[in-house]
């Protein structure tokens, strides 16, 4: 075939894809080491191929043409050619089909056979040389045309959610909707049915700022789990870093306009969308995978490969390959996608799955690194919200709190000491540096307390029903014998595994679920929920359920009373965290005495309602504490106190009733009202908000979280006065 009925022009290098001008489109792809490339156009069905053009121009590695019979909605590929050299880490074979690393849509499905690699692969010899045509199995990029109504809404709107104020909610777009009965049949699962009133109006009644999408770029689905009749379900093997997963779409062919449709929803409804995206790695895998894209275009420079073996990839991330965004233009790709899902779709933010790949140079993990520079500085990404995942699978992998300032990090330090805690394993000192915004860990250079993202589950483990249901995961489903997932989970099943009638083990479950989620909303740093444990969503014991496509992962609205109880809990913790802003200060808590304005920002209270002695803290068996919350602390640069309320976190650890002193308080105050005991099923008791005088002994449930506000009806002392004696 041949494009003798296309007219063909020079075009431009510049802007890479396929770019409609509203008369042509613009091809433009780069490849350092090619010697030709063609861009092959399909018929409405992307099966069959009615052309293949020759790009006629190279300027500075990018090969580039202009095609002014092209038009939105056609659907095309590339077929790029140059050296079969695996030795050499070439893989050019113009015999395959390849998708536009610049495409901002995809059509079709991939149909796993033999053509879709490079090589033989019957003969599992990865130097041997493929002729069969991929283009049949193979999915379609598709000329898009960007325009889109926004309504008004500004690139960067100026209501974007503070990180103060941020609370977090993870969820997955497919599993969030296929069971909700409130959204229409034919749009659940998808992002039109995400951006639906009755699913807005709940995720925002919940009190949470920013919703954090799973993958939403094009992914494969992985051959060997379509062969086990399972599917990837998380997304996190990507193929296509501007493209959102048409899987997701009510209308396949038009995924980008209701993705971004999807967007204005969530900003009218005055929430955040961030993407969890996966810079790391691609679907292509190792030598053994297939040519679907970057392989194919330019094998060389888009991936890492074995200095001394280039046949052989770098696996830094455990999926086979890693990106190379050590080289320019694929840096370049990179940074061109994260603009694209900012000015083009207005995201507010990312989430970077193994973001310790990025900052990774030949010598390891850099925070100067180039790509942590290229982000530092451009004005674009300075305006949104970048969360890394501080660790990969290579060497030195683990860099939690090494990312640069503006940056926020996942606190897995946070998860796991926290559920050590509640289980009874771990020692309260680990505890009350979580509670502080993880000083250890992120207070330097100027960052905030915000720089921690605080949670206890996550997509990856047990949801926060199966931590407390489940001592060993079980994902005997996953078709691996159970040996995926991790085996560390740090979980207590409450004294039997898994469902139970049982009302005392059930009545401790839900208490350790209200302990977890209050400590979550209520410590210091950015709180991550994950969607449907608000109302105590299992997985049934599975740990690692990127799998399953099904009523394991999918959310069940059947709730019941109890579920419903536990929701009113959240929605209260998060009005106290909104309500009260000592909760989510923006300094880190210090515990030293100020002598200038008489204030200790943090003071840790023993059971008789005493200061804590560095003997308590060295006892292990200690379990019972309070963190007295002084809301005349300096809250600013500025050096004068501030005016927020006092508070008083009490949490109990041992097994048993503690009795607890309340404690008297410098600044006025002689009654506390209760706000929160976690021992309470029904948070609609407590809104009466009980008073206890200052010296009044709580009895303290056995594992239980309280929280007390210092009512002030006296005159403060003036600053530099000395702190009443406890």
């Amino acid at each position: 075939m041949t494009g003798k009925d296309y007219r063909i022009r020079e075009g431009s290098p510049l802007p890479r894809g396929a770019t409609w001008d509203g008369k042509g489109t613009n091809f433009a792809v780069f490849s350092e080491h090619a010697t030709k490339v063609e861009v092959c156009l399909f018929d409405e069905s992307g099966q069959k191929e009615e052309a293949r053009i020759e790009l006629p121009e190279y300027t500075n590695q990018i090969w580039h043409g202009y095609l002014p019979d092209v038009r939105p909605g056609t659907r095309y590929g590339y077929r790029v050619h140059g050296p079969y050299e695996p030795e050499k880490g070439h893989r050019f074979n113009p015999n395959k089909l390849l998708l536009d690393p610049y495409a901002t849509a995809h059509t079709g499905q991939i149909e796993w056979n033999p053509a879709l690699f490079g090589y033989k692969m019957e003969s599992g010899d990865d130097t041997t040389f493929d002729e069969r045509d991929s283009a049949p199995f193979m999915p379609k990029c598709i000329v898009v045309d960007p325009e889109f109504d926004w309504r008004g809404q500004q690139r960067l709107p100026k209501l974007r959610v503070p990180f103060d104020d941020t609370i977090v909610y993870e969820l997955h777009v497919k599993g969030f909707t296929q069971l909700n009965k409130n959204v229409p049949e034919n749009l659940r699962g998808t992002y039109a049915g995400l951006a639906t009133p009755p699913v807005l109006d709940y995720i925002r009644s919940l009190g949470v700022t920013t919703v954090e999408l799973l993958p939403i770029h094009t992914f494969v689905n992985d051959s060997y789990l379509i062969d086990k009749g399972l599917s990837n379900y998380w997304g996190y093997n990507t193929i296509g870093f501007m493209a959102p997963q048409p899987r997701y779409a009510a209308d396949p062919t038009d995924a980008l306009k209701e993705f971004k449709e999807m967007v204005s929803r969530f900003h009218d409804a005055g929430l955040e969308v961030i993407l969890d995206v996966v810079y790391n790695h691609t679907a292509e895998g190792n030598e053994k995978g297939p040519t679907l894209s970057f392989r194919g275009i330019d094998n060389a420079s888009y991936y890492r490969l074995l200095p001394d073996k280039p046949r052989y990839y770098i696996n830094d991330t455990g999926t086979g390959n890693t990106l190379n965004v050590t080289h320019p233009r694929v840096l370049q790709m990179v940074m061109d996608s994260l603009r694209y899902w900012v000015e083009q779709t207005h995201v507010d933010g990312f989430r970077f799955d193994l973001g310790t790949i990025l900052a990774r140079e030949p010598n390891g993990f850099d925070n100067r690194s180039g790509f942590l520079k290229a982000v530092c500085q451009d004005p674009v990404l300075g305006s949104v919200k970048l969360i890394a995942e501080p660790w990969d699978c290579g060497p030195g992998g683990y860099q939690v709190g090494a990312f640069p300032p503006e940056w926020a990090e996942w606190n897995d330090r946070f998860r796991d000491d926290v559920r050590n805690f509640w289980r009874g394993e771990g020692h309260a000192s680990a505890l009350t540096q979580r509670l502080c915004a993880s000083a250890d860990i992120f207070h330097s250079q100027g960052r905030r307390p915000w720089s921690t993202i605080n949670f206890v589950t996550a997509h990856d483990g047990f949801t926060l029903n199966d931590l407390v249901s489940y001592n060993q995961k079980h994902n005997e489903a996953n078709g691996e014998n159970n040996q995926d997932g991790n085996n560390n989970n740090l979980s207590w099943n409450c004294g039997y595994e898994g469902p139970t009638k049982g009302p005392k083990v059930n009545a401790l479950r839900h208490r350790q679920m209200r302990n977890l989620l209050a400590t979550l909303l209520l410590a210091q740093g950015t709180p991550m929920l994950q969607a449907g444990d608000e109302f105590a969503r299992t997985q049934k014991g599975n740990n690692n359920a990127y799998c399953q496509d099904n009523e394991i992962s999918w959310v069940n609205w059947e709730l019941a009373e109890k579920e419903k109880l536990l929701t009113k809990f959240v929605q209260r913790l998060t009005r106290m965290r909104h309500q009260y802003p000592i909760l989510r200060r923006n300094l880190f808590l210090g515990g030293n005495w100020d002598e200038d304005l008489g204030v200790r920002d943090v003071t840790w209270i023993n059971a008789n309602g005493r200061e804590m002695e560095d003997r308590h803290w060295g006892d292990r068996n200690m379990r019972c504490f309070g963190m007295l919350l002084d809301g005349r602390a300096q809250t600013t640069g500025i050096r004068q106190r501030g005016k927020e309320v006092t508070l008083l976190l009490v949490v109990n650890g041992y097994h048993d009733v503690v009795e607890f002193t309340l404690p008297e308080s410098n600044d006025g105050g002689r009654t506390w009202s209760l706000l929160i005991d976690t021992n309470i099923e029904d948070i609609t008791a407590q809104e009466q908000k009980e008073l206890f005088d200052t010296g009044d002994k709580y009895q303290v449930t056995g594992r239980s979280l309280l929280l007390f506000q210092l009512n002030c009806d006296e005159a403060q002392p003036e600053p530099g006065a000395e702190p009443a004696k406890r």
